[in-house]
């Protein structure tokens, strides 16, 4: 049961940035001599793969409603991510863990946490400054940093601190679930507007 932090803990940063987390692991594993982490994590085609699709999320995550696509296309990577993260650490412990039930725990830990993530990024793109999308996108980058550090030299205190930092946002989303339906409805009203005065304009000119 040693690898069961990690687990969880690489299931929630993977929610949030799947490929931080392999390319973290990776680089971990490779020049730190971390011993819990998988060797095909180590490969340098796939470290030269996770870096390159960090870079692309690190831009993408940073621009208002690119950030929501880009979301909504990693609602089935992020987990399937965690899942696979699970298995191979799993994996690289035979015997500790049923790789069966360390995929399903990667995976739906990374699950929820992305959607958690993509409710809260929705929330904050109701603001119309952007400063807050990338003040949001560093900050869960150091997060995931962090908590994927913390995991390889102290696994169960980085599982807690992934515990309450969970909490947190299932409270957070709970919170914002009105802004959100506020800002949709606004949305709606704006564009019925427009559509009613095209349809004024149009009659005029007829």
């Amino acid at each position: 049961m040693t690898v069961l932090p990690l687990i969880f803990t690489s299931g929630l940063a993977s929610g949030i940035n799947a490929y931080a987390v392999v390319l973290l692991l990776g680089l971990l594993g490779r020049f730190a001599g971390a011993e819990s982490v998988p060797h095909p994590l180590e490969r340098t085609d796939v470290l030269i793969a996770a870096a390159v699709l960090f870079l692309l999320e690190a831009v993408a995550d940073k621009i208002p409603y690119v950030d929501t696509v880009w979301d909504a296309v990693h609602t089935v990577i992020r987990p399937i991510a965690g899942a696979v993260v699970g298995v191979l650490i799993a994996s690289n412990d035979p015997g500790s863990l049923s790789t069966v039930v360390a995929g399903a725990m990667g995976g739906t830990t990374a699950l929820v946490t992305h959607l958690v993530k993509a409710s809260l990024r929705m929330a904050v793109n109701t603001s119309p400054e952007p400063a807050s999308n990338i003040v949001v996108s560093l900050l869960e980058d150091l997060s995931v940093a962090g908590l994927v550090t913390l995991a390889i030299f102290h696994p169960w205190l980085a599982a807690s601190v992934a515990a309450v930092l969970l909490l947190i946002g299932l409270l957070l989303v709970r919170l914002v679930i009105g802004r959100i339906r506020a800002f949709r409805a606004r949305r709606r009203e704006r564009r019925a507007a427009r559509a009613a005065a095209d349809g004024a304009y149009a009659g005029q000119n007829t």
